[in-house]
């Protein structure tokens, strides 16, 4: 596994994450179907070119998960026990086809667990950027932790 454990969490730490993802017209559309969302502004290019934004704009719910999804394998792969909560959700800059996504996590607290023992809870900072270095999303989520066995 290669997340960490509640401990190994310092309030501050900061993760400039490798791994980065271009967005493909093909995810946008599949995410939209999976999900039942028929809003023109994500799959009709005709209705699209008439928008502020002259063409098709990702899926916001496509774009947080992608980039909180990038953080896992380095913050909390196998050392989650869940998500709790998100806040402070805002999309800033629009997503569009062909856009690489790179992500960037803070750890803002910290607190231990007043049920569990066994875990604690993280206050995630997640930052989105395009490869213009504009920032895309932002999300604060707590995730339950478990602690060192």
């Amino acid at each position: 596994m290669s997340g960490l454990y509640y401990e190994e969490f310092e309030v501050g730490m900061e993760f400039k994450h490798a791994l980065t993802r271009t967005i493909t017209e093909m995810d946008n559309v599949m995410f939209c179907a999976l999900t039942h969302n028929p809003q023109p502004l994500h799959l009709d290019e005709e209705f699209s070119k008439n928008t502020e934004y002259g063409q098709r704009i990702v899926n916001s719910i496509f774009t947080l998960g992608l980039v909180i999804g990038v953080t896992v394998a380095e913050t909390t792969l196998g050392t989650t026990l869940g998500n709790l909560g998100m806040t402070d959700i805002r999309f800033v800059n629009p997503v569009f086809h062909g856009d690489t996504i790179r992500s960037v996590t803070r750890i803002k607290e910290m607190r231990e667990s007043k049920s569990r023992p066994t875990a604690g809870l993280v206050v995630f900072e997640h930052i989105g950027y395009n490869q213009r270095d504009e920032e895309i999303a932002y999300c604060v989520r707590t995730g339950l932790m478990r602690k060192k066995p």
